[in-house]
């Protein structure tokens, strides 16, 4: 009798590709789970094989290459909220990370698998755009490589081709002196999807006036992305409360601009303006 689901435990990330792109079954990948169970409880015939790669050592490491952080696709959240490396050099993904569900959630959830997901509410978009992160897969052809914000084409849609794993997302490490925050609104205040998420980094220069901001709202458009016209307000500029408050309506222009007038619109304006003004103004000690 032929089998109808199957459970496949590759040895390292080369079989693990070459089990995805095997003719013989339609194969999903089995990292936390904490998505995929429930997609399969609802379409029973997604797959008819998972191929589990959450024991391979390589997918969980993080780990510093020079003035870059590697964080293998593998490792959960509560790996990256607990991590010295991540909480030195990238406090706003840790924040993100710290963010998602409850602890058995962050326990099992990865951030490779909230990244392929790409879900409109995934908490780690924001803050890895923030960082200009990049998305490191593995194909039978062999690596390929994406920023996150040009990754994830829209929600639950992302540019990786069929059978291909995705093994790592890196950061350059900010320069010394940036600042870095991130901002979550839910329905509730526990375990709750995102409705809106800001995440925030910048830094100012020796005379005190704004070197570097990225700005990047999460929920607000369907690609994630940094919002460069309300970064314009402050960069040049001696940072001062005011400027974080025009930097947010330009902002909700901006966001306003990409999707629209919207029946969320009327609550997604003043709440991303509220959150913008919060998080600058945290970031630049105002």
């Amino acid at each position: 009798m032929q089998e109808r689901f199957s459970y496949a435990r590759p040895v390292n990330v080369a079989e693990a590709v070459r089990l995805l792109n095997d003719p013989s079954a339609r194969s999903r990948v089995l990292a936390g789970g904490t998505d995929l169970v429930l997609l399969m409880k609802e379409e029973r015939d997604i797959c008819d094989r998972v191929v589990d790669i959450t024991l391979l050592p390589e997918m969980h490491q993080i780990r510093r290459e020079g003035e870059r952080v590697i964080i293998g696709a593998g490792a959960n959240f509560s790996e990256i909220v607990e991590s010295p490396l991540v909480i030195e050099t990238a406090p706003v993904l840790a924040a993100a990370c710290h963010s998602v569900g409850a602890t058995q959630v962050r326990n099992m959830g990865t951030l490779g698998g909230n990244v392929a997901n790409a879900a409109a509410c995934a908490d780690s978009l924001p803050a890895l755009v923030c960082l200009d992160a990049v998305a490191h897969a593995l194909t039978l052809d062999g690596p390929l490589e994406w920023a996150v914000s040009d990754l994830v084409v829209r929600p639950n849609q992302t540019k990786l081709p069929p059978g291909a794993l995705l093994t790592a997302l890196s950061y350059t490490i900010p320069i010394e002196g940036s600042r870095s925050v991130f901002l979550k609104l839910g329905r509730r205040n526990a375990m709750a999807i995102s409705r809106l998420t800001v995440a925030a980094l910048g830094r100012v220069d020796a005379a005190g006036k704004v070197a570097e901001v990225r700005l990047v709202p999460g929920s607000a458009t369907p690609q994630i992305r940094r919002f460069p016209r309300a970064e314009a307000v402050l960069l040049g500029q001696i940072p001062m409360l005011a400027l974080c408050q025009e930097a947010a309506r330009v902002a909700v222009a901006e966001m306003t601009e990409i999707t629209g007038r919207r029946w969320s619109s009327e609550f997604k304006e003043p709440a991303l303006e509220s959150m913008v003004t919060r998080a600058l103004a945290q970031v630049f000690g105002l």
